[in-house]
């Protein structure tokens, strides 16, 4: 049996304050409830188990996604069931959902799970946002819009992600913070199944589930873009399509690389997989891109179409963030966005706070910048701080970071030497959408910058606006967006990737399934009309 550990609320401020953040909290805190709220015991780590107490209800959302009416736990009765509290922005919150999947695919009509969706951003308490996650992210259990936290605060839940375990007959049986977490899931679990069976009290039949659709059309919830103005193509990452679409600069299919159906594999562009692959970054006639879910670097070949894996392993490395090595037996954690730099490929580390560098020659990745602490702090590359990195520009002598988690845009010396400064933002929980100059300036989990005259192009996702950044007075302005409270259609939903080419300004409008086009010069906008290019067959296999 996994040793469990007794947390103090202090002790889980004080480990989610220090690196490696994110990484998991070995708490399993099974309790008795008192006055509503689950007191840390240490009663399945050797000592006589206690009574259990019924868990707290589900009441208190604001609406619920993949089912057709709310659910209570009396509903559950006779199954084990796993609350997630979850956001939909948190890293560690989407490394945790294949872990979901998994146990939901090995205790198949036992185990419920629970997406309890308590958000830390204001964009993340609409439930439109929250559906476009579940979608985005292929969840197929319910979730519960808990806009109020009121859910999060009657299980004194106090970090994202945070799972619990409720017993058969509906009583709290405990919690376990962070991610990585799958094996004490799985232990306690397997046992709650055989105390169930041999008591025969256990349900096993499936419970038929409404899970949400959307019709996408060619894109679907496209990550980023990267256009080139000197051989006239357009890439783009159809993320949840798990494939890179190829097109001219006015939308004329080229050629996709990837199957359409997720996994990892290599081979020719018709054979190869991707999963939720991201950033992209151009040398030559290779294009390097982000595999995000496979946390690892491809390398499609454009002349002979065929992807290769040049750095990764194709499974999370939560431990890695003090070293680097050869790049093939170097392990990554969720790589977001790229950008070449006299031959050197710079690496947004969303999963490890960091920023990496790939030496395509050498064939060695290495951390560059940031040591892996989760909050804002300025000073030398080693010392600085990023939390969730996630976009990536450069001006020839600095690299500009979309920090998405802190809501920041930050600078970083491509030289070498110097210090990463942060241009505007504040920290963890200050964000908002407020123009302005420095210290006054608010954005909303921006995941994209690019920089084009001197100025930087902010895609400032969840205020689904474009946000102009003078990097050396450190002002900004709107440069498109609909005020708030703007009636639907919205020029944008959520956009997560902006590229320029020559005087057009290419935007990854992600949760809009499209490429929106500007002209820089008159500010117009359209949508880029793909031409030639379908989705992928339907195709629900992975390998």
């Amino acid at each position: 049996m996994t040793r469990l550990w007794r947390l103090t609320a202090r002790s889980v401020r004080n480990v989610l304050s220090s690196p490696p953040v994110g990484l998991v909290v070995f708490c399993l805190l099974v309790s008795l409830l008192g006055a509503g709220k689950p007191t840390a015991t240490t009663a399945l780590a050797g000592e006589k188990e206690k009574p259990r107490r019924p868990a707290p209800s589900l009441d208190g959302g604001k609406a619920w996604l993949n089912t057709n009416k709310p659910i209570s736990l009396a509903d559950l009765k006779g199954r084990v069931v796993l609350l997630d509290f979850w956001t939909l922005c948190c890293i560690n919150c989407i490394h945790t959902l294949p872990d979901l999947a998994k146990l939901e695919a090995k205790y198949p009509g036992v185990l419920v799970v629970i997406g309890i969706h308590s958000p830390k951003f204001d964009n993340e308490k609409n439930t439109e946002s929250i559906r476009k996650a579940v979608l985005r992210y292929q969840i197929r259990h319910p979730v519960c819009n808990d806009a109020d936290m009121a859910i999060w605060r009657r299980y004194g839940a106090r970090s994202w992600p945070t799972l619990v375990l409720i017993d058969p007959d509906g009583n709290y049986y405990g919690q376990v913070s962070g991610e990585g977490v799958y094996e004490v899931l799985d232990e306690h679990i397997d046992k709650l199944v055989k105390d169930y069976k041999a008591k025969k009290s256990l349900k096993n039949d499936p419970l038929p589930f409404e899970l949400i659709e959307e019709k996408t059309g060619p894109l679907c919830f496209p990550g980023k873009v990267l256009a080139d103005a000197t051989s006239n193509r357009l890439f783009i990452a159809d993320s949840t399509h798990h494939r890179i679409v190829i097109t001219s600069l006015d939308g004329k299919k080229i050629a996709v690389a990837g199957s359409g159906t997720e996994g990892f594999k290599d081979g020719g562009f018709a054979e190869a997989r991707f999963s939720d692959p991201q950033g992209m970054c151009l040398s030559g006639e290779t294009l390097y891109v982000a595999d995000r879910k496979n946390h690892s670097l491809r390398a499609l070949n454009l002349r002979y179409q065929t992807v290769k894996t040049v750095a990764g392993r194709g499974e999370q490395d939560r431990r890695g963030r003090a070293r680097g090595g050869p790049a093939l037996q170097t392990g990554l954690n969720s790589p977001w966005d790229l950008h070449l730099h006299n031959g050197t490929v710079f690496i947004a580390m969303a999963g490890h706070h960091q920023i990496w560098t790939y030496d395509p020659a050498a064939e060695t990745v290495a951390p560059y910048a940031g040591d892996g602490s989760e909050t804002l702090e300025d000073g030398p590359l080693a010392q600085a701080s990023f939390a969730q990195p996630s976009g990536l520009t450069s001006d020839g002598k600095n690299l500009y970071v979309a920090d998405s988690e802190i809501s920041a845009i930050r600078s970083v010396p491509l030289n070498g030497k110097g210090l990463v400064r942060t241009i505007v933002g504040e920290g963890l929980f200050e964000f908002g959408d407020q123009d302005g100059e420095g210290k006054a300036v608010r954005l909303q989990h921006a995941l994209g910058v690019a920089h084009f005259k001197g100025n930087l192009y902010v895609a400032d996702t969840y205020n689904s606006k474009i946000k102009r950044i003078d990097p050396e007075n450190r002002t900004c302005e709107t440069f498109l967006g609909d005020p708030a409270g703007w009636l639907k259609p919205k020029m944008f939903n959520e956009p997560g990737g902006l590229s320029f080419a020559g005087n057009k300004l290419y935007i990854a409008d992600t949760n809009n399934h499209r490429v929106q086009v500007v002209d820089m010069e008159s500010r117009i906008v359209r949508t880029l009309e793909l031409q030639g290019v379908e989705p992928p067959p339907r195709d629900t296999k992975k390998k």
